[in-house]
């Protein structure tokens, strides 16, 4: 008999199941002709006593192997390697395994820098995102609860995946009133695509409007993905800096009179990651600029649902701008983040583009789960949901403003932001941002070295959480 101790190596500390390696040796076997079309192999109860295994476990990689095509299992006489393998040459044997995938890929291929490395075997204490909403008060149970009555339904089930491209028709339809309500657009269902989160809009738009002969302008910090994205198109990004009242809108019609622009990239709202918003004055400049030089504005926004001190302003695409503005949203910051649902509200012609173009990578969406949500917007539950986070995230903010008086008021200086998720915090000269990260306790998501700031989103953390963070940073900094 074959030395099957040898053919078959098992690690039992794998991440993969016992049975699993049991099948890829065998077929490993197979294809590099130590075992033979025909070959009989040891019955369950023998390779198990040989591998020192439960027979259960046999058993289950042979049916592996049988769902596969590689064995022929004839009940209660015997196991066979299928007839229809090719003859192969014997290989030496050997005890080393076959660990294609370790091998580093040595063709040529496109190689995109990573913006940032997560390790992921060590997970802190304590987390501080960059704006995240908290999904313990989402009515994600409910959005859940819906979806599950679709996929039993016979007529949801046919209609699931029926024109999920563009997005599925309820889901558009509802958001046609709820732009309309909310922020003032006035568009239809063909306006609107829907997407996999506001970076897959970004993405397909700066594909449609890019390519080397392009300059866009961008803000100077800004959301580093956007950046990337637009870099990779081959475009020049012209970077504009960032105040008080947000992008610079005299450098942007001075760039304009020197060189062609092809997209202006904005988040008016809550500048990311300084949260700023783009005063009345410069919305007005900038889109009076874009009709005089014809190019494009791309506006992200992100978190326009968060608004405390006062009405929100209307984004750039309610007002007058003849079809210029690309408007990007997310529900990942009204519900959940890992709820991957964005929206892009264009003009028609661009919209087909964008969903021919989006076609090519990603068929459609989870027409389910674009409809569930549909649901909760017509019946009311995501405006009594962000009525309810919005009251609770601005009681959140003003606590960690009286935290950071309390604990760091000597350290850092900030504005504190009329909404959204996040404060942009700035540490003084003395005390370098850097030294947060040596902390393993403590995972700051959105760090500048460069300016010394970092972003702490607040709205994902209770009053207990903000304590311990803020009770954290501020040991750290005592220590240095």
């Amino acid at each position: 008999m074959l030395p099957y101790e040898h053919i078959i190596i098992i690690e039992k500390e794998s991440k993969i199941p016992v049975y699993r390696q049991i099948a890829i040796s065998i077929i490993n076997a197979i294809r590099n002709g130590t075992l033979k079309a025909g070959t009989h192999l040891p019955s369950s109860r023998e390779l198990a006593k040989t591998l020192d295994i439960h027979r259960k476990t046999v058993i289950a990689g042979y049916e592996e192997l049988n769902a596969q095509d590689w064995v022929t299992i004839v009940p209660r006489k015997y196991i066979a390697v299928s007839e229809n393998i090719p003859l192969l040459k014997p290989q030496k044997w050997t005890s080393a395994k076959i660990l294609s995938f370790e091998n580093d890929f040595n063709l040529p291929f496109k190689i995109i820098e990573p913006i940032e490395k997560n390790n992921t075997a060590i997970i802190p204490e304590i987390i501080i995102d960059d704006g995240h909403p908290d999904v313990r008060l989402s009515p994600i149970n409910e959005l859940l609860k819906t979806y599950r009555s679709y996929t039993s339904n016979k007529y949801a089930i046919k209609n699931a995946n029926i024109g999920t491209t563009q997005g599925t028709f309820k889901l558009r339809e509802a958001l046609v009133n709820y732009l309309y309500e909310t922020r003032g657009l006035n568009i239809s269902a063909e306006n609107i695509l829907i997407t996999h989160g506001a970076q897959m809009s970004i993405y397909l738009a700066s594909r449609l409007l890019l390519d080397t002969n392009s300059n866009i302008i961008v803000g100077k910090p800004n959301y580093p993905l956007a950046n990337k994205t637009f870099e990779e198109t081959g475009a020049h990004l012209i970077e504009i800096n960032v105040d008080e009242n947000g992008i610079g809108t005299k450098a942007i019609e001075q760039l304009c009179k020197e060189k062609k622009i092809t997209a202006v990239y904005v988040i008016p709202h809550h500048h990311y990651p300084t949260t700023v918003t783009l005063s009345v004055e410069r919305r007005m400049k900038l889109l009076e600029l874009s009709q005089q030089y014809s190019f494009a504005i791309i506006e992200d926004d992100y978190d326009y649902d968060y608004h405390y001190t006062s009405s929100p302003y209307l984004p750039l695409a309610s007002g007058n701008h003849n079809g210029n503005v690309i408007y990007i949203g997310s529900f990942s910051k009204m519900l959940d983040p890992a709820l991957r649902i964005g929206f892009m509200v264009a003009s028609k012609n661009f919209i087909e583009q964008c969903t021919a173009f989006r076609k090519i990578i990603d068929v459609s969406g989870d027409g389910y789960m674009q409809n569930a949500l549909a649901f909760l917007i017509k019946e009311g539950e995501l405006k009594r949901h962000l009525k309810k986070a919005k009251k609770i995230y601005h009681q959140r903010r003003d606590f960690l403003d009286v935290l950071l008086n309390e604990k760091l008021d000597k350290y850092v200086s900030y504005t504190l932001p009329t909404g959204g998720m996040a404060i942009w915090i700035t540490f003084n000269k003395e005390f370098d941002v850097e030294k947060l990260q040596s902390n393993k306790k403590l995972n700051i998501v959105r760090m500048d070295t460069e300016l010394n700031s970092f972003r702490f989103g607040f709205a994902s953390m209770n009053e207990e959480e903000l304590r311990l963070a803020v009770n954290e940073i501020s040991d750290i900094l005592i220590k240095c």
